[in-house]
């Protein structure tokens, strides 16, 4: 192994082994609080919306006069201290010591978790969503509130990516979620990802992931930067996109781009057919009948 910047030995060998690592008070406090102002910024634009678009994912039980975001999509595009971060060491140093020296953005999300209904996510990999040719793919979670299990924290099944990757259609089409049970799964197997805010957490783009309803009353908001190793290319299907080879070398982050794709022995489901409402995971598992976790809070009427 070579030298590592940030991460200590351990460290790496627990991702490789698990699949997830948290690193806790990695980010600065001010950094997190400039974050905070954006998400303000981001709801004022929201208010008065009554449907998403683009830029802003609503709750299903948003209304123009009662405010709830699900989720900001591409900030990194539309908020500096977004983007700063992103391209920052406090983001990619741990990275590069878990998937090399040059790195490519996949894509940007902000989650919000709202307390008391922030919305959950179904059991899902985020590799059936957009295979390439090998699996150094990965997402790293900005924790911008206090994460606990109260709040709805993210939830994996520790060793789950080096296992197959498991059928998310239902009816012939993508659903973006899968089964536990019919894909040998027991809940009581999955571990909370849980950290104090500042902190950040690492999952491989294979292993199998989800979370619940926010039923506290606090917030649970959290920053997705999804990346890959700079000679991961999507498989033909896969859900990334791009125009051209200028497009895609603009979103590298650090590094070397390369027109040589490294092409590992990895699991590839394609995600096709399209449901007819994708713009997010939230309508795409919208084709899910039967559910892990709750769609609402049942004790929440507001």
């Amino acid at each position: 192994m070579t030298s590592l910047e940030v991460l200590t030995r351990q460290q790496v060998s627990f991702y490789r082994g698990n699949g997830y690592l948290v690193l806790e008070n990695r980010i600065p406090m001010e950094i997190i609080e400039a974050i905070r102002a954006e998400i303000t910024r981001f709801a004022d634009e929201a208010r008065g919306m009554d449907q998403s678009n683009d830029r802003i994912d609503l709750e299903d039980s948003h209304t123009p006069e009662n405010l709830r975001l699900r989720r900001i999509k591409l900030p990194h595009t539309t908020s500096q201290v977004v983007h700063d971060l992103m391209v920052s060491d406090e983001i990619l140093a741990p990275i590069r010591d878990l998937i090399g020296p040059d790195l490519r953005l996949h894509t940007s999300k902000l989650n919000m978790k709202s307390a008391g209904y922030g919305a959950a996510i179904e059991w899902h990999q985020d590799f059936a969503f957009y295979p390439h040719t090998n699996d150094d793919v990965l997402a790293v979670g900005v924790i911008i509130d206090d994460m606990v299990s109260e709040n709805g924290p993210l939830m994996v099944f520790p060793g789950s990516h080096r296992g197959p990757v498991h059928d998310h259609h239902a009816n012939g089409v993508f659903i973006g979620a899968m089964g536990l049970e019919a894909c040998g799964f027991d809940i009581a197997d999955a571990v909370e990802v849980t950290g104090p805010a500042g902190s950040i957490s690492v999952h491989h783009a294979r292993i199998v992931h989800g979370s619940a309803l926010n039923t506290s009353d606090h917030d649970r908001r959290r920053l997705f930067y999804e990346m890959m190793a700079a000679d991961a290319f999507p498989v033909m299907g896969s859900m990334t996109t791009f125009n051209n080879l200028q497009d895609y070398d603009s979103r590298m982050l650090c590094g070397r781009t390369t027109i040589t794709p490294r092409l590992s022995s990895v699991p590839v489901r394609i995600p096709q057919p399209q449901p007819e409402r994708n713009r997010s995971i939230y309508e795409i598992q919208s084709g899910l009948k039967q559910r892990s976790f709750e769609t609402h809070n049942p004790g929440n009427q507001s």
